[in-house]
């Protein structure tokens, strides 16, 4: 963050040369009263008078434009450091969950870039270059007299003191409520997300109770947040009042005692108000310098965290050979238990392998892992295309190579051909044909009242289950990736709809591809040739699809119409549900 602040030093040079002018204009009033009662009145000095007036006016004028243009810079400032930004925290919310297990809502690091943004577009940020000039004041009320200066800088020292009390009984509300507030937002979303099974099953008496506890919990952390600034930026105001009158009390006595004139009354209470006033707007926005202060350094941890690997510059050539996996050790985001373990195997271009075991056993970890998605957590794992690991590729050029459909069908919203283009706005529409007529869909899209155009809304609920996984399965296959990984396929599919996706493999290994099928039903298994059982996360079979099952499905009931088998070592799976 102070990199990227560093890199327009010189619009901040100029933001603070802006703020130097205007505080010096602002002793123009100071310096006008003085004149007016100590020359213009005891000569009665009309045109004097009226030339002060005229130099006054256009000196505010010249302080106003100044200050209008500081303001603009200022937003414009903002405005682009949220563009340089925007990108690397929109890269770090989509890498986040894929790296550490967040308890928030995700949107966290958007809401704290606007922040930042919205500090630097606001008063705060002047203010506090304003904080400098006090001195300046301070000085110009000395020239009056030491006693008045030493009263306003007292005064100035105690409003600091109130500074750093603001400083230490918000920064922790603050913290909190942040928190807080991302769990507040991120129950909203889960809620919005499921309403149809929160409508259905009647919980939402017992959701609603839950997010009530959480957010009084956020509204008690900026309450308190909110006392600490108000209160206190309340006592601010009171003291620099107390301190004007002071100063016009104590000019009294002296002019009393001859020892000041009656314009320098004036022209000090001007003066200490305007040297306290930076003061008085820095604690006014304390709320929001601690909110950006806090926002920075949780954006510096997660750009820090997910920052990209530099690439090697040279572009590999397309894999056509084989892929490998190597001694997979897994586990998930910010775990440090294995999910998998010393996982490897080879297929080469041709093959289709079947991914079958229970429940747990590692298969949708294997799936993401062999994708890029998951990183094996031990040095020697490693997944390989044609020999080369997936980190010698930078993400669009691998994604190329790769079509993945996960367990979770998600879809953007937009229309099917974009989705299936993977939102390429210059994907050929005959590639996106080509892959839809490949995952059997070309036909259930055309039936769509728009097609191929057709919106299909926030995660594409407006198609059934069974339209969502087969536009996934096309998005998968579109541009004829080498390698084709499909977890659970056919969970949603009908008859047509399983020969559609025997087709899809078959079609994945006459081009000269590869496919990965996780499967949890026999028929995803028709046009592999080679299967991987998975238990406990180890390895417990690969080979030949007829000789691995043979192998591992052994009849242990009588039972004619269930036929169980038990994988080695101690893993039941039936015939009829192999999972």
């Amino acid at each position: 963050m102070l990199e990227l602040l560093w890199s327009f030093k010189s619009v901040l040079v100029a933001v603070a040369l802006f703020s130097g002018v205007i505080n010096i204009l602002a002793l123009s009033g100071s310096i006008y009263m003085l004149q007016v009662y100590d020359r213009v009145l005891p000569s009665q000095s009309v045109p004097t008078l009226i030339g002060l007036s005229i130099l006054l006016t256009g000196l505010y004028i010249v302080s106003g434009g100044l200050d209008f243009v500081r303001a603009r810079i200022m937003v414009r400032l903002g405005n682009r450091v949220d563009a340089e930004l925007s990108p690397r925290v929109f890269r770090a919310v989509q890498q986040l969950p894929l790296k550490t297990q967040s308890a928030g809502d995700g949107m966290q690091p958007m809401r704290d870039l606007d922040a930042i943004r919205n500090f630097m577009s606001g008063l705060g940020l002047p203010a506090m270059l304003d904080l400098p000039w006090i001195p300046i004041y301070l000085l110009f009320v000395y020239l009056l007299h030491p006693v008045l200066a030493l009263v306003a800088l007292i005064g100035a020292l105690f409003l600091i003191a109130l500074t750093l009390l603001t400083e230490y009984r918000s920064s922790a509300p603050m913290k909190y409520a942040a928190a807080a507030g991302s769990l507040r937002l991120s129950l909203a979303e889960t809620v919005r997300r499921n309403a149809e099974t929160i409508q259905a099953m009647g919980i939402t008496a017992s959701l609603a109770k839950r997010y009530d506890a959480v957010n009084r919990a956020y509204l008690e952390h900026q309450l308190a947040a909110a006392d600490a600034t108000g209160g206190i930026g309340n006592a601010t105001k009171v003291v620099r009042l107390l301190l004007q009158s002071a100063v016009l009390g104590l000019g009294a006595y002296f002019v009393i005692q001859n020892e000041l004139s009656p314009g320098a009354i004036i022209a000090a209470s001007i003066s200490v108000s305007r040297a306290l006033s930076p003061i008085e707007t820095a604690i006014a926005h304390w709320k929001g310098f601690v909110s950006a202060r806090l926002a920075a350094r949780r954006l510096n941890d997660l750009l820090y965290n997910t920052a990209e690997i530099d690439r090697p510059g040279v572009a590999l050539p397309a894999p056509t050979k084989s892929l490998q996996a190597e001694q997979l050790v897994v586990a998930g985001p910010g775990q440090r238990e294995p999910i998998i373990r010393n996982v490897s195997f080879t297929i080469e271009a041709g093959d289709a392998l079947g991914v079958i075991g229970p429940s747990g056993s590692g298969k949708s970890t294997l799936a993401r892992t062999l994708v890029g998605v998951w990183q094996a957590i031990n040095p020697q794992g490693a997944v390989r295309l044609d020999g080369a690991t997936l980190d010698q590729w930078n993400e669009t050029a691998l994604g190329r190579h790769i079509g993945y459909m996960p367990q979770d069908v998600e879809l953007f919203p937009g229309t099917i051909a974009e989705n299936i283009g993977r939102f390429d706005s210059e994907a050929p529409s005959d590639a996106i044909v080509a892959a839809a007529t490949a995952a059997g869909s070309h036909d259930m899209i055309v039936r769509l009242p728009e097609g191929y155009q057709t919106r299909i809304g926030e995660g594409g609920r407006t198609l059934s289950g069974g339209e969502r996984q087969r536009v996934a399965l096309a998005r998968a296959l579109y541009g004829e990736p080498f390698l084709v990984v499909l977890d659970e396929p056919n969970a949603n599919l009908d008859a047509p709809g399983d020969a559609a996706l025997t087709e899809a493999v078959l079609s994945v290994r006459r081009r000269g591809g590869v496919a990965v099928v996780i499967a949890h039903r026999p028929s995803a298994l028709a046009a592999i040739n080679k299967v991987l059982v998975l238990a406990n996360g180890q390895t417990r079979g690969f080979g030949p699809k007829e000789e691995v099952l043979r192998n591992v499905l052994q009849p242990v009931g009588p039972q004619p119409q269930q036929v169980p088998a038990e994988i080695t070592g101690r893993v039941v799976i039936e015939k009829k549900d192999i999972a």
